[in-house]
């Protein structure tokens, strides 16, 4: 084995796949995004180069303009940061306490995660039905009978929360998960130790374990934001982006503006802000929670 890791020649024939796979799949589709972003191209005619002109529209533009979209999966973000991860973590903080049935309940959370996001959208379609949805039938017989006419996902006051609901649904147990193995990962002495001291459950949650899982949490974060700004399957099945852009989000904005307005050049552009928002919001996050005793080694 260690003359294997010596020899230059067979580690570079174990990395070439993956090297060319990454560079095939990641590198090389970004690059052209980037070089069709500085073009006018409709995907048929000989492109043009028009220089900054898609990014100085995708900031001016007053219709479903990137800025509008942007704040929409922030907003998502934001709910995801400060509902979804919280309830995951008091759920991963419950479970592993090894109640009965805990694998169970794991099993339970982690089932929708295994589920395709398209069929998920489309339950939630059903659920939000207004003439026949679970949601307003339910309202109804409670007596809440004005919110029970409510539609759903064709009201922009109210079409982003219900957007976020299944999402909400689907990746609790994900970063459930996640928090629960590192929870499993604190050693018991350290518990045992503060019982011994008198410390209660809460201090020991909140003096102990989340200090400790804080490299979780930084990861959970980044999934969080990350996957709220590059979000589409599930916004793109329930609303398409409406109604009138009420829902629209940068990645089903690019959608539309490919596939449905035939505009390459302003679509990759708005690729391009996407991957840099993910860039930028990861380091931000990663720079932000500190986690002191793994980051300096």
């Amino acid at each position: 084995m260690d003359s294997i890791r010596k020899n230059k020649l067979a580690i570079t024939l174990f990395m070439l796949p993956a090297v060319l796979l990454f560079f095939g799949i990641i590198v090389v589709p970004i690059i052209m995004s980037v070089i069709y972003s500085f073009q006018d191209w409709n995907g048929i005619t000989e492109p043009e180069f028009v220089g900054m002109k898609n990014y100085i529209e995708l900031f001016t533009s007053k219709s479903a303009g990137f800025p509008k979209t942007t704040l929409n999966a922030l907003l998502l973000a934001v709910l995801s940061v400060f509902i979804q991860l919280p309830l995951s973590l008091g759920l991963a903080l419950l479970i592993s306490r090894g109640i009965k049935g805990e694998r169970f309940f794991m099993t339970v959370f982690f089932v929708p995660v295994l589920m395709s996001t398209v069929v998920i959208g489309q339950l939630w379609l059903k659920i939000y039905n207004p003439n026949y949805g679970v949601l307003n039938v339910l309202l109804d017989k409670i007596g809440l009978h004005s919110l029970a006419e409510t539609v759903w996902l064709g009201d922009p006051k109210t079409v982003l929360l219900a957007a976020f609901i299944p999402n909400l649904w689907q990746y609790v147990g994900y970063h459930m998960l996640l928090m629960y193995a590192g929870i499993k990962s604190v050693s018991p002495d350290i518990i045992e130790a503060a019982k011994i001291d008198g410390a209660t459950d809460w201090q020991i949650n909140t003096r102990i374990i989340i200090p400790l899982l804080k490299p979780v949490i930084k990861i959970c974060v980044i999934f969080a934001v990350t996957g709220s700004l590059k979000t589409f399957d599930l916004i793109y099945v329930l609303t398409g982006g409406g109604p009138d852009h009420a829902s629209e989000v940068p990645s089903t904005l690019m959608v539309n503006m490919i596939f449905d307005e035939s505009r390459y050049g302003y679509g990759s552009a708005v690729a391009v802000m996407i991957i840099f928002l993910c860039f930028f919001f990861a380091i931000l996050i990663k720079k932000g929670i500190k986690t002191e005793d793994y980051d300096e080694k």
